[in-house]
């Protein structure tokens, strides 16, 4: 038989650190032995080198055998219900004895195997963990204990008192997974490492990966040999990446990693992850000079101490973000209660405490319409100003938080006494904006070890190397702020909305104010029109009577001392005041159209037409015209308006007719799209198309959009009588119905008017 072993020979360096595959190193530490069988057939394909070691029997005679050929069938039978299970609990090892020597077996499954990890009870009894006590002493550490920090420390004491282990930390890693220890117990004469940082390089991404996927290792002495995991050399598919590790608890250990226990001169070691939302939150690390093989039941109690603070970190964190959220709403609460009692509030109330407290921040400014408004801390005004509009340039109607503002705004070194971090939200116009400051906070760092020796060169090249000190190496962190809280920022945006809305509610009372000033003077100027309108009516038009009364009877006494001069002098007078009497109507009429109060009725503009042709039928028997009307709808209209609309439009076709020719007039109905209407005004919808067809003298098409202006004339008085105000007064008229009017004509051969009413 050919047996191999399947350890992984990879040389690991700073190309290849990040991705080193510590998971299948198909090697073991030396205080266990390891089987891996074949799933559900429970052939033996993997065992380690060190079998003979526990159980007197080498590989050699363990590989390819049955699991009953190296245990007692009594025991292998029960193993197979045990490992046939769904679920295999880890909690409950399973126990083979062997030679009268008993074995803690873990079991789990890698891929097509299962794995069984054998440890030797250290003094043949299971000693199992009093979970009573254990988890009475945590109830009543979590009672006294008033904060995270304070309970981490108990933690770290009650941890230390379980295991034995010279030294336990509770380790916190940052948003890069640089570390930092928050709580630790130790030996007296051990140098503390408290509140020392380590930088992420210290656990590389893929060993991050594994504290979550096992929440627990153990290495019981650093200087261990590894132990390779054999098979036969029966398939060229057999190496290390067929056995995965990552759930094993004898797993060997990175080479890197035991040089860098080795520098910090470590004898073993015991990990406890903390996780939150499947993400690292930090490590129980647990330290002892001398090698510690630590029994599984009390690994089990150490696991339980990580449990129990896991469940209370997201608890902590949440109850230390609500007291200081609660400082922050009732901040903002009465700032609110400021911005909304105050007419004036920027120029009133911008120095208000409340103003900084809702945040939390050092300094707030306001910048509007050119002005700015400061409260406490701030830099010059020509600073912030220029800050105002790099940011309103940057982050334009956006909201924006830093806690290190030079990172973005390189200029903000020379002002980070007052602004090393910001919140700020951007408003409608401009640069104008509001700004939280938090001052610098200068943060002295104390690294365990300088963090940059992590990467040295050596004769092989560039690699990345466990540090050689961990002496207490201090950092000089400037330029930035204490980080925002998420209860601060929120706060800041709540406030930013409101002050908007006081901003626009201010523009709004003063456009109101002005729009009232208007229409005051409008009315007024309404009134005089009125007061016009009234002489127009009674005080122009007496005189203008008179004048033709006293011409008429001039003219009817046929004085024969008059002469004939005179005579048309006085004819003159009279056809002017009657001119003038006709205007005077008109323009009467003209403002009727758009004063009168509009009152729409369901109208059958059938009825409206006969009765126009009625008043019009002497005209038109004069002038022997003809009129074809088709079928017309029924509206909702303003109907003397309508009336008057027709008698217009008829009027002037029967009016402007070229000589020696009859009238001939067409009146049609249809629907239209509001796209064939030509107006730009026009809202989409279907409209009633009203059109009066003549055969009149027509005019150009220059003027098809002026002929509807007040006082426009196409033709000569003395030929077509008129004021030039009868189309205006119907283009009036079809606005007061929401519709349009439309004029086409080829001069010399007649004319089309349209009117357009919207189809309910």
């Amino acid at each position: 038989m050919n047996i191999k072993d399947i350890v992984n020979r990879d040389i690991v360096n700073l190309t290849n650190c990040e991705s080193e595959p510590i998971h299948i190193p198909g090697s073991i530490q030396p205080h266990g032995f390891l089987l891996g069988i074949q799933r559900g057939a429970f052939r033996i394909e993997f065992c380690s080198a060190n079998s003979a070691d526990f159980i007197g029997i080498g590989p050699e005679k363990v590989l390819g055998r049955h699991i009953s050929d190296v245990f007692p069938e009594e025991q292998a039978s029960h193993f197979a219900l045990y490992a046939g299970a769904e679920a295999i609990d880890s909690a409950k090892p399973f126990v083979f004895t062997l030679n009268g020597v008993s074995f803690n077996t873990t079991v789990h499954g890698s891929g097509n195997h299962v794995i069984l990890e054998l440890e030797p009870f250290p003094d043949g009894t299971l000693q199992l963990p009093n979970l009573y006590t254990q988890t009475r002493n945590f109830v009543s550490i979590m009672e006294k204990s008033s904060g995270l920090l304070d309970l981490c420390q108990e933690i770290a004491d009650e941890t230390r008192s379980i295991t034995g282990y010279d030294r336990v930390m509770i380790y916190r890693f940052d948003e890069q997974y640089n570390g930092e220890v928050i709580a630790e117990s130790r030996r007296e004469d051990l140098v503390s490492f408290a509140n020392q940082k380590y930088p992420h390089t210290d656990i590389p991404a893929q060993a991050r990966e594994l504290y979550i996927r096992n929440p627990l290792r153990m290495i019981a002495d650093i200087n261990y040999t590894p132990v390779p995991l054999l098979t036969i050399d029966d398939s060229p598919v057999k190496n290390n990446q067929s056995l995965d590790l990552s759930l094993s608890i004898l797993r060997s250990v990175s080479p890197m990693h035991i040089e860098y226990l080795k520098n910090m001169g470590v004898g073993a070691t015991l990990t406890i992850s903390l996780l939150q939302n499947q993400k690292l939150w930090g490590l129980i690390a647990c330290h002892h000079y001398t090698p510690k093989i630590l029994p599984h039941y009390t690994r089990l109690s150490a696991l339980l101490q990580g449990h129990f603070l896991t469940s209370q970190i997201a608890v902590r964190e949440v109850a230390e973000e609500y007291n200081i959220g609660e400082e922050v709403d009732k901040a903002l609460a009465e700032a609110l209660t400021l911005l909304h009692e105050t007419e004036n509030f920027m120029e009133a109330c911008h120095q208000s405490p409340w103003l900084l407290k809702l945040a939390n921040a050092t300094g707030v400014a306001i910048y509007h319409e050119g002005l700015l408004y400061t409260n406490g801390l701030v830099p010059s005004d020509a600073e912030l100003i220029e800050l105002f509009a790099f940011l309103s340039d940057a982050y334009p109607n956006q909201t924006f938080e830093t806690d290190n503002l030079s990172d973005v705004y390189p200029a903000a070194k020379d002002i980070s006494k007052y602004a090393a971090g910001v919140i700020y939200h951007s408003m409608v116009s401009g640069d104008d904006g509001i700004l939280w400051l938090r001052q610098e906070k200068i943060e002295t760092i104390s690294w365990a070890g300088n963090p940059d020796k992590a990467v040295l060169k050596n004769e092989d090249g560039v690699r990345l190397s466990p540090r050689k000190s961990f002496e207490l190496w201090m950092e000089i962190v400037k330029d930035k702020s204490t980080p925002w809280r998420k209860s601060e920022i929120n706060a800041a945006s709540s406030f930013s909305y409101a002050l908007q809305k006081h901003i626009n509610y201010r523009v709004i009372r003063a456009q109101e104010d002005q729009n009232r000033s208007l229409n005051e003077e409008l009315r007024l100027a309404n009134k005089e029109l009125s007061n016009l309108n009234w002489i127009s009516t009674h005080d122009l038009k007496e005189p203008l009577r008179k004048i033709q009364i006293f011409a008429s009877k001039v003219l009817d006494r046929e004085d024969p001392d008059l002469s004939v001069q005179v005579k048309d002098s006085v004819e003159r007078m009279r056809f002017a005041a009657e001119k003038m009497q006709m205007l005077i109507e008109d323009i009467l009429a003209y403002s009727k159209a758009g004063s009168m109060e509009k009152v729409f009725v369901m109208t059958d503009l059938n009825e409206i037409l006969r009765k126009v042709i009625s008043e019009l039928r002497d005209t038109i028997e004069e002038k022997e015209a003809r009129l074809h009307a088709g079928s017309l709808p029924s509206l909702d209209i303003i109907p003397f308006q309508v009336h008057q609309l027709f008698i217009n439009l008829i009027g002037n076709a029967l009016k402007f007719v070229k000589p020696d020719t009859r009238p001939d007039i067409s009146i049609t109905a249809s629907i239209v799209e509001a796209t064939a209407i030509p107006s730009e005004k026009t809202a989409a919808g279907r409209y009633h198309a009203i059109a009066f067809r003549d055969n009149g003298i027509g005019f150009e098409a220059e003027y098809e959009s002026r002929i509807f202006d007040i006082f426009q004339r196409l033709h000569p008085a003395h030929k077509y009588p008129g004021t030039g105000i009868g189309l205006a007064i119907c283009k009036k008229i079809m606005e007061n119905h929401r519709g349009f009017i439309g004029a086409k004509s080829v001069f010399g051969e007649g004319s089309v008017f349209t009117l357009y009413f919207p189809a309910m």
